[in-house]
């Protein structure tokens, strides 16, 4: 039964409110056994091409595309569609997978990304979600496919949909609660059991509450952090939502990991600072 204004495909439903529950999990199992997803060119191919022209590329300059929420199936024809008056264009997938305990904010990341919108109101994930946002770069046209893994047990089930195939895995925690950082442990040990290539990143929420927290709280969530984030090998990077801090370079460092790019994106380091670490991990 579709709710909300929803439309169904024949890979989901895909609902008007950026929520998207699936029928089972043979509904959307139809991703290749590939790190990353190309129509035509595989991920080397791919970098080749966004990386020719030589120098460093501007991250921040990075245009989006006008309609950026469509289904896989969707995006998928237009890409077809737009490649015939232009043989040189070449298009890529990169699967994004976000894992982490439930009310951490993982939707509404999603949401602020793909639409620059942000809800207040908490809607629990039911599943899986999924939102796709395209941008090009050079003569290359790359769709971020963004899978979102509700928190509660239950789902865990899903994980492998979420994990497999993904060319990223933001594995996510709540700033102001210790114990959904704790649980990155075992988020990243199961993720891990379904994707050993995928590039970790670990991402902090509503930093914008742990600005407000005593600077002893603060120190001590900030260093357990730093830790896991080295023993992952993983870029470290505290965001809000609500007020779009960190959002877009999330994505622009991910794209920079996945594609081997120059990325000029000043770090943050300082005390209390929304952190912003990702060189030399």
């Amino acid at each position: 039964m579709l709710r909300n204004g929803g439309a169904e495909t024949d890979q989901g439903v895909i609902f008007a409110g950026a929520k998207t529950s699936f029928r089972n999990s043979s509904s959307i199992a139809f991703l290749p056994r590939q790190r990353c997803l190309c129509r035509s060119n595989d991920l080397n191919a791919s970098q080749q091409t966004v990386r020719k022209g030589g120098g460093a590329l501007d991250i921040d300059a990075l245009p989006t595309s006008r309609n950026p929420r469509r289904s896989r199936l969707a995006g998928l024809h237009n890409q077809d569609a737009g490649s015939g008056g232009n043989s040189d264009k070449s298009s890529v997938i990169l699967k994004v997978g976000m894992v982490g305990d439930s009310q951490i904010g993982k939707t509404s990341l999603m949401v602020r990304y793909v639409e620059g919108s942000f809800n207040e109101d908490y809607i629990q994930t039911l599943g899986v979600n999924f939102m796709e946002k395209t941008i090009s770069i050079r003569n290359t046209e790359i769709t971020f496919s963004i899978w979102d893994l509700g928190g509660q047990r239950e789902f865990v089930n899903m994980l492998p949909l979420v994990c497999n195939d993904a060319v990223a895995i933001l594995f996510m925690f709540d700033l102001t609660r210790k114990s959904t950082l704790n649980s990155i442990k075992e988020w990243y040990r199961q993720a891990r059991g379904f994707n050993k290539t995928a590039i970790p990143f670990l991402v902090g929420t509503k930093y914008d509450h742990y600005a407000t927290l005593p600077r002893e709280e603060q120190d001590e969530i900030t260093k357990q952090a730093r830790r896991f984030s080295k023993a992952m090998k993983a870029p470290l990077i505290f965001c809000s939502t609500s007020h779009a801090i960190n959002v877009q370079k999330i994505f622009k460092v991910l794209l920079a990991k996945a594609f081997d790019l120059k990325c000029t994106i000043p770090e943050i380091k300082g005390p209390g600072e929304p952190l912003l670490i990702y060189l030399d991990v």
